[in-house]
């Protein structure tokens, strides 16, 4: 009986790391990104509306770096993906509230954008159960 070459995918803890630190990429390049350039993400936060845009921003990147190791590193992997997660579609119903734009173009645009964002939560959840499936908590 020949196995498929992928089926030890799940299995493997080093391949499951990688795919989880893939996967959290969009995270930790943007928390990253803010540390560097703090002004820039005191200014987006203040676009969206959040006050004071400081605190904001600082929960931000805790949540971003923070999920995003703890869900790369397979620790606490629920939890991690949880938290990356609502973030994801807090940030998409903020940013990307498609059904409130008038115009056609704008509105394809963000209900893609959306759309690909629940794609990614449906990944965190899969990134939680590889950490889980290599014996992690």
């Amino acid at each position: 009986m020949t196995t498929h070459p992928g089926a030890a995918w799940p299995s493997s803890p080093l391949r499951g790391r990688l795919a989880r630190l893939v996967l959290t990429l969009p995270f930790w390049w943007s928390g990253v990104s803010k540390l560097l350039d703090f002004p820039s993400a005191l200014a987006e936060a203040a676009h969206f509306g959040l006050h004071p845009p400081a605190l904001y921003a600082v929960l931000v990147i805790a949540v971003q770096l923070g999920g995003s190791i703890l869900l790369v590193a397979g620790a606490w992997p629920w939890l991690a993906a949880g938290v990356l997660a609502a973030f994801t579609l807090a940030a998409s119903v903020m940013g990307h509230a498609f059904w409130n734009l008038p115009d056609p173009q704008a509105r394809f645009h963000d209900m893609n954008a959306f759309l690909a964002n629940l794609g990614l939560i449906g990944g965190l959840a899969l990134g939680a159960l590889t950490a889980r499936a290599a014996g992690k908590r």
